[in-house]
């Protein structure tokens, strides 16, 4: 079917775009740390039934110890540190901003590769950082009262989805190391690579919510949880649509069209989500906002060129 993975593609940034609007509904219902929770064991239950339906194994095959390891640090930094600012900021400041500063999720992965594989920024990776920023600082910044230019959002909020950009990025390298770690298996074929190592991922992310919650709030609010219909909605809809069926696609998405225009195509939920955010949470759409999140899409896609 011609343009199969560029409509592959659209359809994961709709999948992330409900994922994003289900996980501030959420998170504002249940609480952060619940909601992470509960998205992690659903994660793994789904992962584990995945597993035993192809392989006839419930546990993923072809993990070596190193790269085991690998996945579980991606999991504390993508999962436990990354997702946590990220919910916290769809509490301050709503997903349709989150999303906007999780362009800045390649910026972070290209400086980790550098650092990490040796993997050279050249001058369109550069160019492509600065119009990111650029249409990021058209959404979010106005004239104040007494200064010619100042932050509409606030502060903490727009640092937490600073901080989920980040670890978001700085965890896709973390993933792609601990995959090159795996072992080929007859019993897992390639496809199932990235589901294996996001089950390592999940089980770092459950074991590291779990303490931040028994901690901080104790476990009364996840019993509580429990007995909230619609907040178990919330929180078995996001997990389907993000961290399974987002990611299963996203890879079906580069088998048929190319990394550079799946990754673009993928990144456009800034501009999906400005509708749903005016419509669910009566978050006014300015001309700012719709150019800001155009310029910042158009950012991504100039990583992937050349």
């Amino acid at each position: 079917m011609t343009y199969l993975g560029e409509l592959i593609s659209i359809g994961v940034a709709f999948s992330w775009t409900a994922t994003a609007l289900l996980s501030e509904f959420g998170s504002k219902r249940l609480g952060n740390l619940t909601l992470n929770v509960l998205r992690m064991a659903m994660a793994l239950v789904f992962s584990l039934v995945l597993f035993g339906v192809v392989t006839g194994n419930i546990l993923p095959p072809g993990a070596s110890a190193e790269a085991a390891a690998w996945m579980l640090l991606s999991g504390l930094v993508g999962y436990v540190i990354g997702d946590f600012c990220l919910f916290q900021c769809y509490i301050i400041i709503g997903s349709r901003y989150g999303q906007l500063f999780m362009t800045l999720a390649p910026l972070a992965a290209a400086l980790m590769a550098w650092v990490t594989l040796g993997q050279q920024m050249n001058a369109m990776s550069i160019v492509a950082m600065l119009v990111t920023l650029l249409g990021i600082g058209i959404s979010v910044l106005g004239r104040g009262e007494h200064h010619k230019v100042s932050l509409k959002l606030p502060l903490n909020g727009v640092l937490y989805a600073i901080g989920a950009a980040m670890c978001q990025g700085i965890g896709l390298v973390l993933s792609k190391i601990g995959m090159d770690h795996y072992v080929a298996s007859a019993d897992m074929p390639d496809w199932l690579v990235p589901f294996s190592a996001n089950f390592y991922r999940c089980v770092a992310g459950i074991i590291g919510f779990t303490l931040l919650m028994y901690f901080r709030d104790g476990m009364a609010p996840l019993r509580e949880a429990l007995h909230d219909k619609k907040g178990l909605t919330a929180a078995t809809a996001t997990t389907i649509f993000g961290p399974f069926v987002g990611v299963g696609f996203s890879l079906m998405a580069v088998q048929y069209t190319a990394a550079g225009i799946a990754s673009t195509l993928m990144a456009m939920t800034p501009i999906i989500i400005l509708l749903p955010s005016y419509w669910l949470f009566h978050e006014k759409i300015t001309l700012k906002a719709v150019l800001g999140a155009i310029i910042s899409v158009i950012g991504v896609s100039l990583f992937f060129q050349g």
